[in-house]
């Protein structure tokens, strides 16, 4: 019997991915989205306009999924807000396996509002009585080419100092290993997802603004608290999972 999987965030960077490699599987999609993309999977993609943030439309969504890929994002507190109300629902709906997004080093560096929130959305996956999987990955290569464009119209390019490194992965690969873990049993924590290559933060900075045509100067911030003294000491980082097969240069390029 084939599978009936819904992505929420199936519009954005990640979940969009998601729906494409899902529908070239010929997988039975369904999306929820506060609005449609018909830019995004046309006539094979099931829609199912909501707002995970009230709850509406999602016990309508929900109905009959055997699979949740959780790709939706608000940020900080509300992502918290979104997990406990989509576990909840997903409860009352049948218990689907839930594969949940989360970020590698969220437990290594709490002090940053953002981890802190994706360790607390971890738990709450966890402890929800659903079949769960979650994946964590590094830090993607579309956001670190978002924070240099938005930065085109300064006369420097700001990033983190202190010799920080990231290790960030292709969105599109990402999308692949969530499919893949979709249409497995649940495995708990996935082994992290990282990135093939660790290059420090002006590095990779200089790069994405020379492939954006910006030749101004990196200036690197050093931030105190013992937060940025995490990252600086390899919080971000996952060297033993470095399954990514993109780099950051390849992905400017292209």
């Amino acid at each position: 019997m084939r599978s009936v999987i819904l992505v929420t965030g199936g519009s954005g960077t990640v979940g969009r991915e998601v729906v494409r490699r899902l529908l070239e599987d010929e997988h039975e999609v369904r999306v929820f989205s506060r609005r449609e993309r018909p830019d995004i999977g046309r006539s094979p993609v099931e829609w199912r306009r909501g707002d995970l943030r009230t709850g509406e439309g999602l016990p309508e969504a929900l109905a009959g999924v055997d699979v949740v890929v959780h790709c939706a994002t608000g940020g900080g507190r509300v992502d918290v807000a979104l997990t406990r109300r989509l576990t909840e629902a997903a409860l009352r709906a049948g218990e689907p396996h839930l594969v949940s997004l989360s970020i590698v080093g969220a437990d290594r560096a709490p002090g940053l509002p953002l981890f802190r929130a994706k360790l607390a959305c971890e738990r709450i996956v966890e402890e929800s009585g659903l079949p769960w999987t979650v994946l964590r990955t590094t830090q993607f290569h579309g956001l670190i080419t978002r924070v240099v464009a938005a930065q085109r119209w300064l006369p420097v390019v700001v990033t983190l100092g202190g010799g920080v490194r990231l290790q960030p992965v292709a969105e599109r690969e990402v999308g692949e290993r969530l499919v893949e873990l979709a249409v497995g049993e649940p495995v708990g924590r996935a082994e992290d997802m990282a990135g093939p290559e660790i290059r420090t933060a002006r590095e990779l900075t200089r790069t994405g603004g020379r492939a954006g045509g910006l030749r101004r100067p990196v200036v690197g911030v050093r931030l105190p608290g013992k937060a940025f003294r995490a990252v600086r000491d390899g919080a971000l980082l996952a060297p033993d999972h470095a399954v990514g097969r993109v780099g950051f240069a390849e992905y400017v390029a292209a």
